[in-house]
């Protein structure tokens, strides 16, 4: 049991490595793409500010996806394990293919596939799962809206400003909303899988009950290793999202951080577990709207979205399949 533990709790840290390394390119693609700031010197921010997001983060998106996913008394460490590998497996995939892929989407899918497998229908909590539809619903609507008003409003207010002042202007706002995107991305992604890290704890015994409070080390652990990801960083992704869905200057660029950045910290206060990735890439789409309806590069964004779509299929097939594998093993043996 003990050896199966630290295996899982492996794959939980291989999770948020890949958390870190593929949604670092979300908070700072559109900040790289318009120049803002140099490549090295936005991920080296992005991985302070992703710290920093989930070391003054509160735990209620972490308590959601520990405890109202799927039942904690049905499941053992052998689902958990196998959510993670659905979770590095194709979130690795599709960012070799420059894809943006939501690993909170992974995370809740891997988790329900292994959990219908080892226990059926009864190991998923309807709870939970509102609170992730309520996510999905954030990250699709607030987030292109938020997006579309900042923009709209930066337009009216700056309306008689020359475009070299505006975009002057913007640079340096922009590094604000990049960091403020990044520490959102820590405060709500962060979270989630130190969640599982904890639920994995209580499932080998080493706690009764799931904690009223995340222990200081598992924060500061999964803080740490999201960190080393996003320095790592997935440029295929950043290209993507920076200038193949429409192109930014700096306050669109902004507007987009903006307007995702306060959709997600709306949802972590409320305890709501969303895409980042889901939430800047509906707020870009709602800046590049506000300038035209076909400025925004529908065909790309809809490969964007069949990936998000394809995710919860995949993670939790491959779940699915590793939990009854390793049952079959088991019961070999």
């Amino acid at each position: 049991m003990e050896w199966g533990l630290v295996f899982v709790l492996l794959l939980i840290l291989g999770a948020e490595f890949v958390n870190g390394w593929t949604d670092a390119p979300n908070a700072i693609a559109t900040v790289v793409s318009t120049r803002a700031l140099p490549p090295l010197v936005a991920l080296i921010m992005a991985s302070v500010f992703n710290l920093l997001g989930v070391l003054l983060s509160g735990t209620a998106v972490a308590k959601t996806i520990g405890t109202g996913i799927v039942d904690p008394n049905v499941i053992n460490l052998t689902t958990v394990g196998s959510a993670m590998l659905g979770i590095i497996v194709w979130s690795s995939i599709a960012a070799n293919w420059g894809l943006p892929t939501s690993e909170s989407h992974a995370l809740v899918a891997g988790l329900a596939g292994a959990g219908l497998a080892a226990a059926g229908p009864k190991a998923l909590l309807w709870i939970g799962w509102q609170k992730v539809l309520i996510g999905i619903a954030f990250s699709t609507f607030l987030g292109f809206g938020g997006g579309l008003l900042v923009m709209a409003m930066i337009y009216r207010i700056f309306r008689r400003a020359t475009p070299s002042r505006v975009r002057n202007l913007f640079r340096y706002l922009q590094v604000g909303s990049s960091a403020f995107m990044a520490f959102s991305h820590g405060t709500n992604d962060g979270q989630k899988f130190m969640g599982v890290f904890t639920l994995s704890l209580v499932l080998a015994g080493v706690f009764q009950e799931f904690p009223k409070a995340i222990p200081t080390w598992v924060i500061i652990l999964c803080a740490s290793v999201m960190a080393v990801g996003t320095m790592v960083g997935g440029w295929k992704i950043m290209r993507t999202m920076g200038m193949r869905v429409t192109h930014l200057d700096t306050a669109q660029g902004f507007a987009a951080e903006m307007g995702a950045a306060t959709t997600i910290e709306i949802a972590t206060r409320l305890g709501i577990p969303l895409s980042t990735t889901h939430t800047i890439s509906t707020s870009i789409m709602g800046v590049g709207a506000v300038r035209r309806f076909s400025a925004v590069r529908w065909g790309v964004s809809g490969e964007i979205v069949s990936a998000w779509v394809l995710t919860f299929p995949v993670c939790g097939g491959i779940a699915f399949l590793v939990t009854k594998l390793v049952q079959l093993l088991q019961s070999a043996l």
